[in-house]
């Protein structure tokens, strides 16, 4: 028996409607969009109607100062964009919290959820009252035209945090030998 593939290709796509989260649609100012534009890498040469498109497709989540955004080892599905606030990235060493990062407005985090789809690599919580964006994978991936310039800017963001790596590593390997 044979399946015609237009008829898979439309049932795809409806079980791909059934599982992809729904956007929120937060509208949000005209100053912040442009804030945005300038200052987010991850959105670095997005133009400004695809921008405005993608941006709709986030959902905006409030943390308390203290909340776990997400806990290493969590599976990870979205990254997020701080509007406001602060977060600390913290990676368990031997049943302590090391301290890896700050981030405030305009920073983004958990984007290796996109790339490796897989567990969290550290734990996020919110250092203050912070205000984020949060975009799911299936949400960037269902629109080929932001999810080409997300992905290419989440790969100049990480092959810069590789390098700061390779040099903090360099830097303690020289001290310890």
């Amino acid at each position: 028996m044979s399946i015609d593939p237009e008829i898979a290709r439309m049932y795809a796509e409806n079980v791909r409607a059934k599982v992809i989260p729904k956007p929120h649609a937060t509208k949000l100012a005209p100053a912040l969009v442009q804030k945005i534009r300038e200052k987010v890498p991850v959105f670095k040469g997005m133009p400004l109607d695809c921008l405005n498109s993608t941006l709709l497709l986030g959902e905006q989540v409030t943390f308390t100062a203290g909340d776990v955004v997400f806990a290493e080892g969590d599976l990870g599905n979205s990254f997020f964009v701080i509007l406001s606030g602060q977060v600390v990235v913290e990676k368990n060493q031997q049943g302590r919290q090391v301290e890896l990062a700050r981030m405030g407005v305009v920073d983004c985090f958990g984007e290796m959820a996109l790339v490796a789809r897989d567990a969290r690599s550290a734990t996020v919580r919110a250092l203050v009252d912070t205000v984020t964006m949060r975009f799911y994978s299936e949400t960037v991936d269902a629109n080929a035209t932001s999810a080409s310039y997300i992905y290419r800017n989440i790969a100049n963001i990480l092959a810069k945090r590789l390098n700061a790596s390779s040099v903090n590593l360099a830097n303690l390997t020289s001290k310890a030998g």
